[in-house]
């Protein structure tokens, strides 16, 4: 009898184990960075780690930006099943939800990529990402950041105070109420247009990529005042899938997607730090360049008008509201906002 139960499941093992290796899930993914670009090969790396980590049972594609649909209409695509999942900054959907927008990046927030993933990994930041995304038809994987932007300008930087008059190229919606706020007059620019409006005088600042970027792309030669660390935007970029496709997965795939997840992040943030270390010893070897670091007084000023606007983002949705107030009793608990 001992001998027949034994027999009975071993086979059962070999049965699930069969079963187990047969569901594969062959997924495509797409990027908001260009093929090429340091954040597109990160993110390469990780669908090969996952398609090891799981046995060959994941298969990710990863497309670049506009592969197959505009960098703005990732969410739709997913949602809707024409892409498996995305990697993107999730503030292109604010116009569907202002809370979007603000859990994406909160201007003046976070002075360090562990204390936004501490918020999501741990602080209820999870939870709240997937009932966001869920009525979408989206599953929230986890989170990346690019790290704290670059701020490039052309004339010294030392404070809020400074901001005050500055043509400053802002992306429209929350960062440009918030430079609006602080005294500064935002102007509306695609990154590709920043190194010419710079070296014309048509904007005098930028909030633009990190800084190894800014500096590989010569923007420090027309704007030698660049500000390290930045003070004002760290973007959440989010992978996320189909949720019926999340859902059709076992388990221990669900766990393999997750926990590579925050590994990737962890990799992303190292390797672009790196670059932008390497690129700010260049920079402050160069006697044209000054790189400016604000002093925490200065950074916690200008949190405090970022806020203000937080607030007014709150009023507009009633998950904007639920964002924030995560968001600021998180900070608070965190000794954050002091």
């Amino acid at each position: 009898m001992k001998k027949t139960y034994l027999g009975v499941a071993f086979a059962a093992l070999l049965m699930s184990g069969t079963t187990a290796a047969a569901q594969e899930f062959d997924l495509t993914f797409q990027s908001v960075d260009p093929a090429g670009n340091p954040n597109f090969a990160i993110q390469k790396e990780w669908t090969e780690r996952v398609n090891k980590m799981s046995g060959g049972r994941i298969a990710i594609e990863l497309l670049p930006v506009g592969a197959v649909v505009n960098y703005s209409e990732t969410q739709e695509a997913v949602g809707s099943g024409i892409l498996d999942g995305h990697i993107t900054d999730v503030s292109y959907f604010s116009g569907k939800d202002p809370a979007f927008g603000l859990v994406a990046n909160p201007i003046g927030a976070w002075s360090s990529p562990d204390e936004m993933f501490r918020f999501i990994n741990y602080g209820g930041g999870y939870e709240l990402m997937n009932e966001l995304e869920e009525p979408y038809g989206l599953h929230f994987v986890g989170a990346t950041t690019t790290g704290l932007e670059g701020f490039v300008s052309d004339r010294p930087l030392d404070g809020v105070a400074d901001l005050k008059g500055l043509k400053v190229r802002a992306p429209e919606g929350l960062i440009q109420e918030v430079f609006a706020a602080a005294g500064a007059v935002p102007v509306n620019l695609p990154y590709s247009e920043v190194y010419t409006s710079l070296d014309k005088g048509v904007i005098d600042a930028a909030d633009s990529t990190v800084f190894s970027t800014n500096h590989q792309q010569g923007l420090h030669k027309v704007a030698v005042h660049p500000v390290y660390p930045g003070f004002h935007s760290m973007p959440l970029v989010e992978v996320a899938m189909n949720l019926e496709k999340w859902n059709s997965m076992p388990e221990d795939l669900q766990e393999i997607m997750t926990v590579s997840v925050r590994d990737f992040a962890q990799d992303a943030v190292a390797q672009l730090s790196m670059n932008d270390l390497k690129a700010v010893a260049e920079a402050k070897a160069d006697p044209s360049i000054t790189v400016h670091n604000w002093p925490a007084e200065e950074r916690a000023k200008f949190r405090t008008i970022a806020m203000d606007q937080w607030s007014k983002v709150a009023a507009s949705s009633e998950n904007a509201q639920k964002v924030y107030d995560l968001l600021t009793e998180y900070l608070e608990s965190q000794g954050l906002l002091d």
